[in-house]
């Protein structure tokens, strides 16, 4: 038999206890305790970092592309909307008389997009007059107007857009609807990209035919493409209405159309238009291409995640199938959108007003009329010297992991100048359809209108 010495025994018991073992796996556990939160931390941390810099671009698009079209209101070509200095305000500043186009033709309104002030209404307060008989200078209200609203189109001030305007959508929270609590704009100003210069050569270009025995008065105007960076002749419709503008003044009137010569319409017109002489620079446009009517709003959409969010909308000219017309998103996440308007009034002063109060005249007093000058109603439109821009963007993405101090955001509109939760607001995300756990911020921008008559 064999007997075991101790040395072999303690060869063959050597190993890891079962204590060993647990304070291994302990240890072990705890390590990858560890790794996991930092990587769930880190994870959490990147998404809301790429969602943040996202938001801030698209805010920053939202913003600048806003700037690009709300500068050009009442904008003309080769001109502005200054005249010669003849008013003295009671503050001794001198104002300038508006160069707004001379408008002839009879079907003008029909003739525009988004309108809510036809001829004989009613609308925030001021009456409308019916449609002039003579010729008359282009109202100041249909150069800009905007829509104050809060949570329902009853509240909108001066009027609900939706009701007035073919094609805007109401409120709601549905996809498709406006979303609750946005403001609409809409501004207009020629596109002076496009159009015809009026030259001397009669074969290729555009040039006009006056009555010799009455040089003032406008016989026709034969369109030619003059060079190829010019529409196509086709481009102009039978129906639409003529705009011939030059560096000092514009005249808008009825055609008809034969080939490609225009005739101004006695049945379509107020009076046969007479061109301003000399004419310096002189172009036409197609008044119901080229007069661009550009209308923002937010509009609820389907993010594709199972969630909605708001979408910024750029609608042109009434939108598609329109002359001219389109309706794009340009960015997602807008939740809120608000404008201000910087009047000044006749005296120098400057205020900024929402939209509803500007439609009102009788409180402020209005600069100097424009010439041909057919109401005052609305006057205060062409006096709005600067337009604030105030946005709220989400990241679109729900992020359920975001602390409660996360989810605060700022929004002076509603008197909240520091970061508070979303639930603390005027009009809130669940208002609008829209969950809280998702990062916000707010984005607001003052645009100076180059157009405005100083």
């Amino acid at each position: 038999m064999m007997t075991l010495t101790m040395a072999g025994l303690r060869c063959r018991q050597a190993g890891v206890t079962l204590i060993e073992l647990m304070v291994a796996m302990v240890l072990g556990l705890i390590v990858a305790a560890g790794i996991v939160t930092v990587f769930t931390s880190t994870a959490k941390s990147n998404r809301a970092q790429n969602q943040l810099a996202r938001l801030q671009e698209e805010g920053r698009f939202a913003v600048t592309r806003l700037k690009g079209d709300l500068r050009m209101a009442n904008g003309q070509y080769c001109t502005n909307s200054g005249g010669v200095a003849k008013a003295a305000a009671a503050s001794q500043v001198y104002l300038d008389g508006l160069r707004a186009p001379k408008v002839y033709a009879q079907s003008l309104v029909t003739a525009m997009a988004d309108v809510s002030t036809g001829w004989g209404t009613s609308s925030g307060g001021n009456s409308y007059p019916s449609a002039p008989s003579a010729p008359y200078s282009l109202p100041s209200y249909l150069s800009m107007r905007g829509y104050d609203c809060g949570k329902t189109g009853s509240t909108c001030k001066p009027v609900d857009p939706h009701a007035t305007v073919a094609g805007i959508p109401d409120m709601g929270t549905v996809v498709g609807n406006r979303v609750v609590g946005t403001d609409v704009i809409t501004v207009r100003y020629v596109n002076a990209s496009r159009g015809w210069a009026v030259v001397d050569d009669s074969v290729t270009g555009t040039h006009l035919a006056v009555d010799t025995a009455s040089p003032n008065v406008m016989q026709s105007i034969t369109l030619g493409q003059a060079t190829s960076s010019e529409p196509s002749t086709a481009d102009f419709a039978a129906g639409d209405l003529a705009m011939l503008a030059d560096c000092s003044n514009a005249q808008v009137f009825a055609v008809t159309k034969a080939g490609n010569t225009l005739t101004p319409d006695p049945a379509g017109n107020l009076a046969i238009p007479a061109p301003q002489q000399p004419l310096s620079a002189p172009k036409v446009f197609d008044f119901n291409r080229d007069y661009q009517t550009v209308t923002y709003y937010a509009k609820v959409v389907d993010d594709g995640n199972g969630q909605k969010t708001g979408a910024l909308i750029r609608r042109v000219n009434g939108g598609a199938g329109k002359p001219g017309g389109s309706e794009d998103e340009l960015v997602r996440g807008v939740e809120r959108l608000d404008f201000r308007y910087g009047v000044q009034d006749a005296d120098g002063k400057i205020r900024y007003l929402p939209a509803g109060d500007v439609d009102k005249a009788a409180s402020i007093t209005c600069p100097p009329a424009e010439p041909n000058a057919i109401t005052t109603a609305g006057c205060l439109w062409r006096a709005v010297s600067s337009i604030e821009v105030n946005m709220v963007i989400d990241g679109q993405v729900p992020l359920y992991t975001l602390a409660a101090s996360e989810l605060a955001y700022s929004y002076g509109i509603d008197g909240q100048p520091r970061p508070v939760a979303p639930s603390a607001h005027a009009i809130k995300p669940s208002d609008q359809g829209f969950v809280d756990p998702m990062i916000r911020r707010e984005f607001t921008a003052v645009v100076s209108v180059r157009n405005f008559n100083p």
